[in-house]
């Protein structure tokens, strides 16, 4: 037989062979709290299944020929962490599909994800607007930094949430240019979860279960224009003040819905621990804040 009718047969008995013959991811294969997610993956269709159920985009075919550059490398690079409402993890895809409403919709996109509330001596919070750039929620105002620890080891670590704390610690530097020894992964403390859907426009959207972390730190910042179109310090004042030309309209400022549901529900009780140094009272990181 020659070598190109033997990869012939080879490819087609590949292309045949049923979806119980694949073997499960590598990363899956170790690890007890990701071997749990596999079985939990099985009683449900496979995550290659959901995915391309669902509207699966790569780099090469996507229609977004408009979109930022940098931003459309980081929405096909970067694999977000797919978790159920648990926040067991189940899976990863692409920034770009968990992004999808379409996807959102159908429940195939929830993943994990941080909020930063980074505060300076003063107790003032850093707020920053998010570049025109980006593909969801451009320009409008919110906490520090807002991102996805990846599906790779160190953002995967379990233990008093290290994976996002080391996430965290990246995109600070990424998005603010913050050096990495001016917010050390220890001293970010994880107070809650919540879990929030919201749509951008008509195509993307957030589903997100997302880990609250606070940190007092006077810090360098040398903000990344391809992220951050602005930055400012704000006391709790100035904050209610954005809120009330946020509620009205004003000037066209728009809040993040996330950052206006910590607002809404927990910031302001919260602040009052941060100037008192008691924040370790109000750590509640075994409930998962399901918020509209």
């Amino acid at each position: 037989m020659s070598l190109t009718s033997h990869l012939l047969n080879t490819s087609a008995r590949l292309f045949l062979a049923p979806k119980s013959h694949l073997s499960p991811s590598p990363l899956f294969a170790s690890g007890s709290h990701l071997r749990s997610s596999v079985l939990f993956l099985k009683a449900r269709p496979s995550l290659s299944a959901r995915v391309s159920l669902s509207s699966k985009a790569t780099m090469g075919d996507a229609p977004d020929a408009g979109m930022d550059a940098v931003q459309r490398r980081l929405m096909f690079e970067d694999e977000c962490i797919l978790v159920n409402e648990s926040d067991d993890v189940v899976g990863h895809d692409t920034k770009y599909n968990c992004h999808l409403m379409v996807n959102i919709e159908k429940g195939n996109a929830l993943h994990r994800a941080f909020s930063v509330f980074l505060f300076n001596s003063k107790y003032e919070l850093l707020l920053q607007q998010r570049s025109a750039t980006k593909v969801t929620f451009p320009l409008v105002w919110t906490n520090t930094c807002c991102s996805h620890p990846l599906y790779r080891e160190s953002e995967l670590i379990p233990e008093n949430s290290l994976g996002v704390r080391n996430a965290a610690q990246r995109k600070l530097l990424d998005e603010l240019g913050i050096p990495a020894e001016d917010v050390p992964v220890d001293e970010f403390t994880p107070l809650g979860r919540i879990l929030y859907k919201a749509p951008s426009d008509g195509k993307w959207g957030e589903h997100e279960l997302d880990y609250l972390l606070f940190m007092v730190r006077d810090v360098n910042v040398n903000p990344n224009p391809d992220e951050v179109a602005d930055i400012k310090y704000v006391n709790r004042e100035e904050l209610k003040e954005l809120l009330r030309k946020a509620d009205a309209g004003e000037g066209g400022l728009k809040l993040s819905p996330w950052f206006r549901l910590v607002v809404d529900n927990f910031l302001f009780k919260w602040w009052d621990h941060v100037e008192k140094g008691t924040l370790l009272e109000v750590v509640d990181m075994k409930s998962i804040h399901k918020l509209t």
